[in-house]
């Protein structure tokens, strides 16, 4: 591909998945506040709700991003994602019209069958960069990913206080059209060859994908992080009142902190590939899990809204780290004739900890807030020794590249 148009696919990717990331917490965030004012009133309730609702879309997702993924190796992406955006423009729209909990659920199901355009960017953006590129390319699309949501929340915390939740919904809706408008006119597909990978039925080719030394490993690894990343989703609001926040304020505030979040995740993926110029995957991983399980431990001996804020910095920081360079390595190791489809399971296995988190957050939340960030350093520390024990530092060639970026032992 032309050099100059590789570049504009990857502009337009990433920024389409930002744009599309900051509709999704322009109003997300703030669930349980929407919640509530359907009606209601019990803490426990809200937290189960907003749990289940939150793990309906990436439930549903995970079973058939596989099956999307094969489909785009054969014909190409672009016409998924455009799919997908426009599932997301609909479905946000009707979220403004509920009135009960259980239809806000149904939506977020619905959407499941068409979601995962966030994995479809990182996939696009890796097939139109040359090789040596993937981790910057990547890197680009999950900063546009993390940066989407640091500019969501405080928009979103502002319409709150203007025109409602219920007419941010419609907001958010926009917010998915301008994506879908950047992909249709900047993106080009990028060539598709005919190989005997892509003429193999799915089955075969998820079969031999699972065989790559290290990929199941960097399945477990995407599975874990976003578990860990997602589980604020249910209970900050909740833990922000439980602090003392004025409640006028709870919106602006859990806002911010999500902001901050994902500012401070956007710093890490861009963090990680230029780690991985000097460091091997493992010390990166290793050292990322760790910081950002001693920074939640601090919210858990010392809750404040300071300290919350002081730990959602360090850990988003050292997580977006983590995420993009498990991403890059595992992207380094697909067939080019089957990327879509690696990306599409790598994608199952961000969904399914998307899915989990939310919903067994939301429960452990409705015992104690405080259980969830407990929950989440022994994760990361299970995490940090299941990586130091099973990965192995790759070989590294005379100048100094990797040969070898992920293997298990």
């Amino acid at each position: 591909m032309d050099p100059r148009q590789s570049r504009r696919n990857i502009f337009a990717v990433a920024s389409a998945g930002g744009i599309g990331f900051a509709g999704f917490t322009l109003v997300m965030p703030f669930l349980p506040l929407y919640i509530a004012e359907l009606g209601t009133t019990d803490v426990g309730e809200i937290a189960m709700w907003t749990g289940l609702i939150l793990g309906a879309t990436p439930t549903v997702t995970a079973i058939s991003a596989p099956l999307w993924g094969r489909v785009g190796d054969k014909y190409g992406s672009k016409l998924l994602i455009v799919r997908s955006l426009t599932a997301f423009i609909l479905t946000k729209a009707g979220m403004a019209f509920v009135t009960a909990p259980w239809q806000l659920f149904a939506l977020r199901a619905l959407l499941g069958v068409f979601a995962g355009y966030g994995a479809l960017t990182m996939s696009m953006a890796a097939q139109s960069a040359p090789r040596d590129r993937i981790a910057h390319a990547i890197g680009m699309v999950q900063t546009g990913h993390r940066l989407g949501p640091a500019i969501g929340p405080v928009i979103g915390g502002v319409l709150a206080s203007l025109v409602g939740l219920r007419s941010s919904f419609l907001v958010a809706a926009l917010f998915y059209a301008a994506a879908l408008l950047l992909v249709v006119v900047v993106y080009k597909e990028p060539a598709k060859r005919e190989t005997a990978a892509t003429a193999r039925g799915g089955w075969e080719v998820v079969t031999q994908l699972m065989r790559l030394p290290g990929f199941v490993l960097a399945l477990v690894v995407i599975f874990l992080l976003q578990t860990v990343d997602r589980s604020f989703g249910p209970v900050l609001p909740l833990f922000v009142q439980q602090v003392g926040v004025a409640a006028p304020r709870i919106a602006f505030v859990a806002g911010v902190l999500f902001s901050l979040g994902a500012i401070s995740a956007a710093i890490g993926s861009q963090l990680g590939p230029r780690l991985l110029k000097h460091y091997s995957a493992k010390t990166v991983l290793v050292a990322g899990t760790l910081t950002a399980s001693s920074a939640l431990a601090a919210i858990v001996v010392a809750p404040s809204v300071w300290v919350l804020g002081m730990a959602i910095v360090i850990a988003g920081t050292a997580m977006g780290a983590g995420t993009t360079t498990i991403y890059s390595v595992a992207g380094a190791l697909l067939p080019a004739d089957a990327h879509a489809t690696g990306f599409g399971i790598m994608t199952t296995a961000s969904l399914m900890g998307l899915a989990v988190s939310p919903v067994v957050a939301g429960f452990i939340g409705s015992a104690g807030l405080r259980i969830v960030f407990v929950a989440d350093v022994f994760l990361l520390l299970l995490l940090a020794v299941c990586i130091g024990t099973r990965l192995r530092s790759p070989s590294r060639t005379a100048s100094g590249s990797e040969d070898a970026v992920l293997t298990d032992p």
